[in-house]
């Protein structure tokens, strides 16, 4: 059995009891259905065919016995019908989660690559499919395996000749449905992929809403969104095409051995080889003959899109995290931090040459280091080195002298507080926002953050304070409040480490100017990295790095960098420029 069967059914396993408890009443509920014809061919073969005084006892026996096999097989119905799905539901559950939690361990470069749409298509819409397989695939294959075994015997026993006549439709049944449960399988699959593709398009566009509206391109998100729409539907209009082939098909057959049962058994009700009563009975188990087909073949939808969900589940189980603790991670305590790059270098996959080349920097507990230099030289790369973010293609980074990939990541990030300029808070109100720095905080220590972080004042405005749901990513607030709140969350996890990107650039000047205070009074006693657009926001660092496409071109306070006349100059001079 390959690895990929054994995980499939690796999610019976904790309902195991159950799942075997489903079975044993769906091979009631098939034992039972055969037992109808049987009685049926008792009652009109040897019943009204003998004493007829005493028919009508038999008839009401026979009647009660039937009954109470009906009563039995509407329970065994019932309880394979809610605790099948119950059972398909949980599983779905636990796959969901199972897919969630791994999601949580991918590293940035897998979500570079990625659309959340299409990502959010796997974790619902492959999972339904899938329950509706785990439940119905081995339930109605069991069913109708007994059903289609136990007509066989039986048709057997009545009449050899009639039921090989019947059973030679069979083969040339399975090789039709074989044919098109093969195109079908193909186009299940495409229709999923265009499915992704619509989320992803609407997440896209419904996200950017604001800029979609500010540019008036509503009619171009129209247009492609209909082009996405439009594949999706042609992909549609192939699977319907195949089902009705396959569905259509089948109920060809069903009426050939239906026609083929009656001429043929005729034929032999004339020869003397086979009475009314038994020609009624086969009549009655050739549905039952036929139905395993037709239902298995009607479950074709189920069966690929359930397959084709796993597989789809199992890509993404397969994606592994590009950064993940070694064997022997360490946690870490009383972190002084010291930052250490020695010899870094490091590119993003898919592009040719390296933003970090052979980089040396070293940042001592406390200080605080500006990152300035034109777009595209790697201030923000840097940055994202050391919370392990992405991995350094060569050289280490080392926090008070210990190589970050020996430290745990979780211990690790635990260390480092990072506040960014694209604010990204959650639906929610403020108090949920804010305490995601530290879960587990009091009210107190909540608003006592939310104050050092120059916060308290414009959160006691809103219309219900810290329970004021500010929307989804924060959209009722404006850009200076929500960045207030990010660095309350961060002033609440209270990490030895900051890193601020380019966190006041898209700020106007009264927003800059409380925000700036906010930042100068979280970065007090800590290491503090800041990545600046605005140079007159970093003025009074202790050191100023310059990088440029070459590396760390120059580096010392402003003063000493105005004066030696470098790229920091002109810089700074043309910013001056530009904002006289």
């Amino acid at each position: 059995m390959t690895s990929k069967y054994k995980k499939f059914l690796s999610y019976y396993k904790p309902y195991l009891r159950l799942f075997l408890t489903i079975m044993g009443c769906t091979a009631l509920v098939s034992g039972i259905s055969l037992v109808y014809p049987l009685l049926t061919r008792y009652v009109t073969k040897d019943v009204l065919e003998g004493d007829l005084q005493h028919a009508l006892g038999k008839i009401m026996m026979i009647g009660a016995v039937m009954l109470g096999l009906l009563l039995v097989q509407a329970f065994c119905h019932y309880f394979t019908d809610y605790h099948g799905h119950r059972m398909g539901a949980m599983m779905e559950s636990d796959m969901r989660q199972e897919l969630f939690d791994h999601l949580q361990t991918l590293s940035y470069s897998f979500y570079d690559q990625q659309k959340t749409g299409q990502l959010m298509s796997r974790m619902t819409n492959d999972l339904f499919w899938l329950s509706e397989l785990y439940h119905h695939g081995p339930e109605d294959y069991f069913r109708y395996s007994i059903r289609f075994i136990g007509t066989f015997i039986i048709l057997l026993t009545i009449n050899v000749q009639l039921t090989l006549a019947v059973f030679l439709f069979l083969p040339v049944m399975g090789l039709y449905a074989w044919y098109f449960n093969k195109k079908l399988n193909k186009t299940y699959k495409r229709n999923k992929e265009r499915i992704s593709g619509i989320n992803a398009r609407l997440e896209d566009s419904l996200s950017g809403i604001r800029v979609v509206q500010s540019f008036a391109n509503e009619e171009m998100e129209k247009n492609q969104f209909a082009r996405e729409n439009f594949r999706f539907l042609e992909s549609r209009k192939d699977t319907y095409r195949n089902e009705a082939y396959l569905s259509n098909g089948m109920d060809l057959f069903i009426q050939l051995v239906t026609l083929t049962v009656i001429i043929i058994g005729g034929a032999s009700i004339v020869n003397a080889s086979l009475d009314l009563a038994d020609m009624i009975t086969f009549l009655l188990y050739v549905g039952f003959l036929v139905e395993p087909i037709q239902k298995l073949t009607g479950m074709t939808t189920i069966y690929q899109e359930g397959i084709t969900g796993f597989e789809r589940f199992m890509e993404m189980l397969k994606q592994k995290p590009e950064i993940k603790d070694s064997p022997d991670a360490i946690e870490l305590a009383d972190v002084r931090g010291n930052v250490t790059f020695q010899n870094v270098s490091f590119g993003y996959e898919g592009h040719s040459r390296d933003v970090l080349h052979n980089l040396s920097l070293d940042v001592k507990a406390g200080e605080f280091v500006a990152l300035v230099g034109p777009s595209g030289a790697g201030k923000t790369t840097l940055c994202s080195l050391i919370p392990r973010f992405y991995e350094v293609n060569e050289g280490a980074v080392l926090l008070d002298g210990i190589n970050i990939k020996d430290i745990a990541l979780h211990s690790l990030r635990k260390q480092i507080g990072v506040v960014q300029q694209d604010v990204y808070l959650f639906a929610g109100t403020v108090l949920e926002n804010i305490r995601y720095g530290k879960p587990e905080a009091s009210e107190w220590e909540i608003v006592e953050a939310a104050k050092r972080a120059n916060a308290h004042e414009f959160i006691m405005a809103l219309p219900e304070g810290y329970s004021t749901d500010i929307g989804q990513r924060g959209v009722k607030l404006s850009g200076g409040q929500k960045q207030r709140l990010s660095i309350a969350r961060v002033l609440l996890k209270n990490p030895p480490i900051l890193i601020f990107d380019e966190a006041t650039s898209a700020l106007d000047n009264e927003s800059e100017r409380v925000v700036k205070e906010s930042l100068d009074l979280l970065s007090e006693n800590r290491t503090t990295f800041v990545i600046a657009h605005r140079l007159s926001t970093v003025r009074n660092a202790k050191r100023i790095i310059v990088l440029t496409d070459g590396g760390i071109e120059e580096q010392g306070t402003h003063e000493e960098l105005a004066a030696q006349n470098g790229t920091y100059a002109y810089l700074y001079n043309m910013q001056l420029e530009m904002n006289g």
